[in-house]
């Protein structure tokens, strides 16, 4: 299955969906209708339980995507107010729709990411990167701050200390800098990127239950943000049981008691466990 949007490409094949940045005239820079378009394709994948992975790249090997469209000039800058009165950048209403994902996502950077074009990424759950990759966090060298929530997110990714010094200085960042501070999971030559994303993906859709999946992924960012370890414990148990008692963890331990690569049958749109969502529970215990 393939659908066309103005601004990217989606398409799944195999159990991976895959989610192209396609303005390749504008070295994919990131506009209104990108951020519109890409929450749809995340709805799409959360929706849509063939897809078990979700790789998103650029188009070409010139961008990822050279940041936040500037061609009208400094009005791009500017959001209008939503009915509440509060006005939201574009990029952090995609990355905390990213963040709330329910499919694993895998950054496939083939090329320079500038401004919101590496801030997207810090949602993702897997980077990789193309040796001709460069990340540039340029937001003070154009007189504004950060966005795309990345203050909570980079600090989380690469420590307080690198995340200020990125973005005090607004220099690009190689691909190799990049994954020694631990943005990157790995870097490739330009030709082996889309395949290493492919074999990291295709290991998940092959042998990982979607369900337990989609809480994992969700576990492990929100307890990010955890007062206490007794919240991991308290979620952890939850999860543990109820995935316990499901199909899949009996056709887990079949699968490895007989040597054979398992079949889970439960579907992230129909079995997520009956507490889920618990961070919006308050009376979650």
């Amino acid at each position: 299955m393939k659908q066309r949007f103005s601004t990217i490409a989606y398409e799944v094949v195999d159990g991976i969906g895959t989610i192209t940045l396609n303005r390749p005239d504008k070295l994919n820079a990131f506009d209104a209708t990108m951020m519109a378009e890409l929450i749809l394709a995340f709805d799409r994948t959360d929706a849509d339980d063939t897809v078990k992975a979700v790789i998103v790249t650029g188009t070409g090997e010139r961008a990822f995507c050279a940041g936040l469209d500037l061609s009208g000039g400094a009005d791009a800058l500017r959001f209008e107010a939503e009915s509440s009165g509060v006005s939201r950048d574009i990029g952090g209403r995609l990355t905390l729709r990213i963040f709330e994902s329910l499919k694993p996502v895998i950054a496939a950077v083939n090329g320079p990411a500038i401004g919101i074009g590496a801030t997207m990424q810090l949602a993702m759950d897997i980077r990789v990167a193309s040796s001709n990759a460069r990340y540039g966090f340029v937001f003070a060298r154009r007189g504004i701050t950060p966005e795309a929530a990345s203050s909570w997110f980079l600090p989380r990714l690469v420590g307080i200390q690198t995340a200020l010094a990125w973005c005090y200085s607004g220099r690009l960042i190689s691909s190799e800098e990049a994954f020694r501070r631990g943005l990157l999971y790995s870097v490739h030559a330009p030709h082996e990127l889309l395949p290493a994303a492919h074999a990291i993906a295709r290991e998940i859709v092959e042998n990982s239950a979607p369900v337990a999946i989609a809480l994992t992924r969700q576990m492990m960012w929100r307890m990010l943000g955890a007062q206490h370890p007794m919240d991991a414990h308290r979620i952890d148990s939850r999860a543990v049981q109820s995935r316990g008692e499901s199909s899949d963890a009996g056709e887990g331990v079949a699968a490895f008691l007989e040597k054979r690569a398992p079949h889970f049958s439960n579907r992230v749109s129909a079995d997520m466990p009956t507490f889920f969502p618990w961070w919006k529970s308050p009376q979650f215990e």
